[in-house]
């Protein structure tokens, strides 16, 4: 809540976070719409942003090391109206592994895509996000 307070508000919550997949979900509601009674583009992104930058966080706990991360570019599709509770979820932690060994190894800066789907109670995916994730060991 205190970090990621628009999150909350907006009913954002996670559901799962494992090794290499974290599971995010948020209802449809009067305060997350937007004026075509589905759930506003922005409120899809923070939870689809949350279910990547979970496994990046968590990722970069475990590696030890004093590690920046940040959202260099990101992009979306949309499929269908989102209404209802939509599930996101990002199974591509394994992707992260690698960029902070090489930025371990390296000391240089390393990118990695992330990918997160949202798919409503029906299983039908609503909207699809991508994340380049940018990962830097402090000096």
């Amino acid at each position: 809540m205190f970090k990621l307070p628009a999150a909350f508000f907006t009913g954002v919550r996670t559901k799962e976070l494992k090794e290499n997949s974290c599971v995010v979900s948020v209802k449809h509601r009067w305060v997350n719409q937007n004026p075509f009674n589905s759930m506003f583009w922005a409120v899809q992104g923070m939870a689809a942003e949350l279910t990547t930058g979970a496994l990046v966080m968590k990722k970069i706990k475990g590696s030890g090391k004093k590690i920046s991360m940040l959202v260099a570019s990101n992009n979306a599709s949309f499929t269908k109206k989102a209404t209802g509770r939509i599930t996101f979820t990002c199974n591509e932690g394994h992707k992260i592994d690698d960029a902070i060994n090489k930025t371990i190894e390296t000391g240089e800066g390393q990118t990695v895509w992330l990918k997160s789907n949202g798919v409503n109670a029906d299983g039908v995916e609503v909207s699809s996000f991508n994340f380049e994730w940018t990962l830097k060991v402090k000096s």
